[in-house]
């Protein structure tokens, strides 16, 4: 099924919306201040190219041991920097293709897989992208660990 979502989003619109990734991740390259926020850009790119299977989780969920208050203030100065630049309009961008799909009754699952990519849009740095078996094992590690 989610082979067949992932094609789906890809004929939709989820075409577009990749190569506004991908410009993203090109511009953040060319322009060397923002050369930080090349990963997170990659990153969401895969996730805008094939959204079901995957699922964008910070860092600290990921890694909870490797939490450091430095680098998420840094990462929160480069989150305004990404929204300044770039996150306003892939944003946008995520929220016209999912309107778009949502018109079509066989594409309201992938836009509201848009909508759900368009709030990261806005905020990315700090995430990854892994399958969704490995975020929620993640997550109920971290359960366990603050619950015991």
């Amino acid at each position: 099924m989610r082979t067949v979502l992932n094609i789906l989003n890809f004929v939709l619109g989820g075409f577009a919306t990749t190569l506004g990734w991908l410009l993203a991740t090109v511009l953040s390259i060319l322009f060397i201040v923002t050369l930080p926020l090349t990963r997170s850009c990659w990153e969401i790119t895969k996730l805008s190219l094939i959204p079901w299977g995957n699922e964008a989780i910070h860092v600290d969920e990921l890694e909870p041991q490797g939490k450091n208050s430095l680098l998420n203030a840094g990462g929160t100065v480069l989150n305004i920097l990404w929204f300044v630049l770039f996150g306003w309009w892939l944003c946008i961008m995520h929220i016209i293709a999912g309107i778009t799909q949502c018109l079509t009754i066989i594409g309201i699952p992938v836009g509201v897989a848009n909508f759900k990519i368009a709030a990261i849009a806005l905020w990315p740095v700090g995430r990854r992208v892994v399958s969704v078996e490995t975020a929620r094992a993640a997550r109920e590690a971290n359960a366990r660990r603050r619950f015991q």
